[in-house]
């Protein structure tokens, strides 16, 4: 059935908007009467423009957006507004309009009755569920606007921390880059045209001049096919890495890279805590805790692992000892985890293991690249200086000879 936008007001006189599904313009306009609704523009959505949405939404909300959202809800609510008027609040001063749309299509459902959590579930798999499952605690027990206060807080930490990775590596990617464009550019637009003049000269050229001309001709006039070779490795990892087999060899393989693997394990230890650590603290049972962190988890062997822990917890093990015996996590997260079994501050415990293992990827990643930047830019220096060498030292020879 086709989507209609309306807008109008309600019996207290409010200007309400949304989008309305329905089989035609009368049919909807009955239905916005029953609610008591008065629309006064009524339009039909075009089938492109609904692709468009649906496209740019495709892989749902950011967690940026998505933290800003909740932290605006969080504080409407706070102030005593009904939650039906605080989406409609937010959705009116957003400046993406699919997004804008979705907390619309959220309101209405509010309005006709459904549950804030049941409605945010609907919306295309756009929210994770951790949200879900969060929100469904805060409606159920009464403490929605402070469970959206904290999920806010989670949210923002957990961009923080993301924002501090990207920001760690933005500048020795860059430079790689960088380098090795310069690289390609030398080799294969400039040393040709120095060669032809070094190959003039008539005299045994340096072993390194030769393999520079071998290299430059190898990419002149193969370096088609060394790209299409490339492009069909690339693609033939993609499959193998989509495979059961070719996930777990490489994502344990991801774990035991030298300093990368180290920095990997804590980022996921600090996130899988975090979470852990937030739903125990709203009221989500220790199980389904565990599943939820699970599905954010995007390593194969640690999502093994925390099956595994998930499994004999529902057997009644405790949650240390599963986590001991795997001896994939950091030795200190399973003896602190049962100090706070036992202490029975577990979500503290954990939300301790979270700020540990995220201050020290920051200093791991700030120690890592003071010595990786300078380590790029004398690699840089050698090959360009290799490079040029190569090429002056026929001149040299030659300019030897002659005098």
């Amino acid at each position: 059935m086709p989507l209609y936008d309306y807008s109008g007001f309600d019996a207290q006189g409010r200007k309400v908007s949304g989008v309305k599904e329905g089989g035609g313009r009368r049919s909807v306009l009955a239905e916005l009467r029953e609610q008591g609704i008065y629309a006064t523009q009524l339009r039909e959505e075009s089938t492109v423009r609904r692709r468009q949405w649906s496209f740019s939404w495709r892989r749902g909300v950011s967690n940026q957006d998505l933290a800003i959202i909740t932290r605006q809800l969080a504080t409407l609510l706070q102030a005593g507004l009904a939650l039906d008027t605080a989406l409609a609040t937010i959705a009116e001063q957003l400046e993406q309009p699919g997004l804008a749309r979705i907390l619309t299509r959220v309101r209405d459902d509010v309005v006709q009755g459904e549950s804030f959590h049941a409605s945010l579930g609907r919306q295309e798999n756009l929210f994770p569920a951790l949200y879900l499952s969060m929100v469904q605690v805060g409606e159920s027990s009464g403490t929605l606007d402070q469970v959206l206060e904290r999920l806010a807080d989670f949210l923002e930490d957990q961009e923080q921390l993301r924002g501090k990775v990207r920001a760690a590596l933005a500048y020795p990617v860059l430079m790689g880059v960088v380098g090795v464009g310069v690289l390609i550019f030398l080799v294969t637009f400039v040393l040709p045209k120095v060669t032809r003049m070094i190959e003039d000269l008539d005299q045994q050229l340096p072993l390194a001049t030769r393999a520079l001309i071998g290299l430059s001709d190898l990419l002149q006039n193969y370096g088609w096919l060394i790209l299409l070779l490339a492009a069909l490795c690339a693609w033939f990892g993609r499959r193998w890495a989509s495979t059961e087999q070719g996930k777990v060899r490489l994502h344990g393989w991801l774990l035991k890279v030298p300093m990368f693997g180290r920095i990997n394990l804590m980022i996921t230890t600090a996130r899988l805590s975090r979470t852990l650590a937030t739903l125990l603290q709203n009221g989500v049972p220790l199980l389904k805790a565990l599943e939820i962190s699970r599905s954010l988890v995007q390593n194969r062997v640690l999502q093994d692992v925390l099956e595994t822990t998930t499994n004999e917890v529902r057997e009644g093990a405790s949650l240390a000892e599963p986590l001991r015996r795997t001896a994939v996590f950091p030795s200190m997260v399973p003896q602190m985890v049962a100090v706070g079994e036992k202490s029975g501050d577990l979500e503290g415990m954990l939300f301790r293991i979270a700020d540990a293992y995220e201050h020290q990827v920051e200093l791991t990643i700030t120690g890592m690249l003071s010595l990786l930047e300078p380590v790029m830019i004398l690699v840089m220096g050698v090959l360009v200086g290799g490079i040029v060498m190569a090429i002056l030292l026929p001149i040299f020879q030659a300019s030897q000879g002659m005098g």
